[in-house]
């Protein structure tokens, strides 16, 4: 199998931690530049139509290039250690938490950094920079409710690490393009996860 990924993009790194949380060595990496439009090129889109990252080009030549789609097909593979749940019922409390941090703070990151930031203008034209200002706004107010959250849990999910994790520290991470940090606006408890995850091997390497 080959993952194309993009140095710096969080879905692509959320996939990347998921491989390195679970110790598969055995699928090919395969970088593509962003910025020089190599998502774009005709032999991509063939793969991947929407030109989006990452893509899991399976053995038989299928594409599953949805990062939860992804993720799900590897842990069918790869089951252990477990990080999408036990049982329907556990499944169903992740991937709530899971869909929780992709929409209400990832999402509201990468609008921000992609509308703002001039190092993405490349990748997102046209730009609208009043947006995106508003999106960093709203990130607060979401940055917020979980920070609460993690105030009364651990992980995201609950007692254990798990998939969400792993989406909502790519979430974070991003934001560093937008200066974001939790502690400088009080959110000790989201601090405190994002440093703690922070030392996971899977969060070290790039």
């Amino acid at each position: 199998m080959k993952l194309y990924i993009a140095p710096g993009a969080p879905n692509p790194r959320r996939v990347t931690m998921f491989l390195l949380e679970k110790n598969i060595s055995d699928i090919e990496l395969v970088s593509l530049d962003l910025n020089t439009l190599e998502h774009k090129t005709e032999s991509y889109l063939a793969k991947s139509p929407l030109a989006k990252v990452p893509a899991l080009e399976l053995d038989d030549a299928r594409v599953l290039t949805e990062t939860r789609a992804i993720c799900s097909y590897l842990e069918g593979l790869y089951p252990e250690p477990n990080l999408m749940g036990r049982g329907f019922e556990e499944r169903a409390f992740i991937e709530m938490a899971d869909r929780r941090v992709e929409w209400q703070l990832l999402l509201g990151i990468a609008n921000s950094v992609r509308h703002s930031h001039p190092g993405l203008a490349v990748l997102e034209q046209p730009q609208f920079p009043e947006f995106g200002q508003s999106q960093a706004q709203k990130l607060l107010e979401s940055a917020r409710w979980f920070d609460q959250l993690l105030q009364r849990q651990p992980w995201m999910a609950g007692e254990r690490f798990t998939v969400a994790d792993i989406t909502a520290f790519c979430a974070i991470e991003f934001a560093r393009l937008m200066k974001f940090k939790p502690a400088t606006h009080g959110m000790n408890a989201l601090q405190d996860w994002r440093d703690r995850v922070a030392e996971r091997p899977s969060a070290k390497a790039r």
